[in-house]
């Protein structure tokens, strides 16, 4: 019998290791490290997912610090020029992990001035993580224990009637919810299955799960002052100023949060100069408070929402394809799905949002009178046909099927000012190539345009502490010409809704990175737009630095 070469060639190989010969490996390429150090970062975070464990952050330094340590090692210079490009991605990312340890273990600290009876019930979820199993008796002396100083510190802050600040408050709440959920694992695991467990543990467990739920609402309500029953509720957590200059290290922003502001500035007084333009085209005189109105009116009526994106995104999809932009695969043109946004994620997302699947943003029959028609006049046909292309194509939904097919391993390096930068630049990019044919048209595309320059102005305001979350609402409303709901629903979002502390100012920085990446390749140099879209989309959503 005649085997296969390739059988024959595995055959050898067993027979050399039989001899004790070893088969030298080849080293990981600079892909598989990025997905080895994802993976190992996700398994300790699905190990040691619970707050207040300096466990977890110290065995979480260790990694990061042999990470580094393991990077070090590579020799630069004889990579490829992109696994160099890789290498300074994954450097950057896990030097930036190790310094959020720092972060998260002050803003803990922090918040465990609030709940000082925690350390031995944090001591419990560890044990379990680390696969320990102490006795059932000493568990419930925990429990027990727990409870006792759980009701002491609330008698001390109701005697000495003292009060705390609403965001500290409140971010302890949620982190003691967090362990409670992290508890509750804890206990299921060994109930019932294991009977004395059972018998010691069941009714501390119940007596201290109860006041953990009524101390978290302690803490928001008699501490803090919080209307646990508004629903509407606006409370962020500013980051201050030296977190902010962190993060925009991390993003590889030159800038300082003022110098951002005077950019925001500088792009708003360019949209107003644009929206008094089309105001007159609309024998307005300037006034573009009225014409939005106008354009707010040019609503379709219930139920119609749908076929308008879908007319929307063919047209998009046109206006790109005769201009030979950039190349669209037929099956992204036929993938994208599309569904109907809930009332309640509406006061987080009161415009569609997109990607593979667009999420429509539009009245339902349980909202009130008035929430319906400030509904119907945000998601009107001018504002929607600046946004649709935003969402799907050429924006979010290309975007997300490129990265999925082009340097995946990329994806653990995504950014916003590469994500929402690159849909933002084909609002600029559009605008130049006159996409809004209408005054009307304009009038959709510049209020967006004017919002990604009012993102960054509330959202650093209101991190440096200057501006309240009411403030940024009355901006939005006065300045962009928001509908007030609408504007609470995009205040709400940013500071509550959890994204990060720059992703706000993402949108128009990246936009404007990108579209000067395009002067210099482009109408600089000798690249074809069709050559730059598509290789800005096959390099992955990183920063825009790197992308260069």
């Amino acid at each position: 019998m005649i085997l296969p070469s390739r059988i024959l060639i595995v055959l050898g190989m067993a027979t050399a290791l039989t001899r004790g010969q070893e088969i030298a490996l080849a080293p990981p390429s600079l892909p598989e490290l990025c997905a080895q150090y994802e993976q190992d970062r996700g398994a300790l975070n699905r190990l040691l997912p619970f707050p207040f464990s300096e466990a977890r952050l110290r065995r979480l330094q260790t990694l990061h610090e042999s990470w580094l340590s393991r990077l070090d090692t590579v020799d630069f210079d004889s990579l490829p020029r992109p696994w160099q490009v890789d290498w300074l991605l994954l450097r950057h990312r896990v030097q930036h992990d190790l310094d959020q340890l720092a972060t998260t273990r002050f803003r803990e600290e922090e918040a465990a001035e609030l709940i000082p009876f925690l350390a031995p019930l944090v001591v419990l979820v560890e044990d379990r993580a680390q696969r320990k199993f102490p006795s059932a008796e000493s568990c419930a002396t925990v429990l027990h224990e727990a409870s006792a100083a759980l009701q002491e510190t609330r008698k001390v802050w109701q005697e000495e009637d003292k009060k705390s600040e609403a965001t500290v408050a409140r971010r302890a709440a949620q982190k003691l919810g967090t362990l409670r959920q992290s508890l509750g694992s804890w206990f299921q695991f060994r109930s019932g299955y294991d009977p004395l467990f059972t018998w010691w543990c069941a009714k501390p467990w119940e007596d201290l799960e109860k006041e953990l739920k009524d101390y978290g609402k302690f803490l928001q309500k008699d501490l803090a002052g919080i209307d646990l029953d508004d629903k509407d509720l606006l409370l962020g957590d500013p980051i201050g100023e030296d977190a902010l200059l962190q993060e925009l290290a991390f993003e590889r922003i030159p800038y300082s949060p003022a110098e951002l502001i005077d950019i925001a500035e500088r792009e708003f007084a360019w949209c107003n100069a644009r929206r008094e333009e089309a105001a007159t085209q609309l024998g307005l005189d300037k006034d573009w408070k009225a014409a939005q109105a106008s354009a707010k009116k040019l609503h379709v009526a219930p139920g119609e929402q749908p076929a308008l994106i879908l007319e929307l995104s063919d047209k998009a999809i046109q206006f790109l394809e005769d201009r030979q932009l950039l190349t669209i695969p037929d099956l992204a043109k036929e993938s994208w799905r599309m569904e109907m946004m809930s009332p309640e994620r509406q006061k987080f997302s009161p415009y569609f949002t997109g990607g593979e699947v667009i999420s429509v943003s539009f009245p339902t029959d349980s909202m009130d009178h008035e929430a319906k028609l400030q509904s119907m006049r945000g998601n009107n046909q001018p504002y929607s046909n600046a946004t649709v292309h935003h969402e799907l194509i050429p924006g979010h939904h290309l975007q997300g099927y490129m990265s999925k097919r082009w340097n995946p391993h990329r994806r653990m390096f995504s950014t916003p000012f590469s994500i929402e930068g690159w849909a933002l630049y084909w609002e600029l990019r559009l605008w130049d190539l006159e996409f809004p044919q209408t005054p009307e048209e304009k009038i959709g595309m510049l209020f967006w345009r004017s919002h990604r320059c009012a993102r960054i102005l509330f959202s650093l305001n209101f991190h440096l502490g200057i501006w309240s979350a009411e403030e940024c609402v009355d901006f939005l409303v006065e300045n962009v010409g928001h509908e007030r709901k609408n504007a609470e629903a995009e205040v709400r979002r940013s500071i509550q809704g959890g994204y990060g502390p720059l992703y706000q100012c993402a949108y128009m920085l990246g936009g404007l990175q990108i579209r000067a990446l395009h002067q210099e390749l482009v109408q600089n140099g000798n690249w074809t737009d069709r050559q730059f879209h598509d290789a800005v989309l096959r390099q992955g959503p990183i920063p825009i630095e790197f992308l260069r």
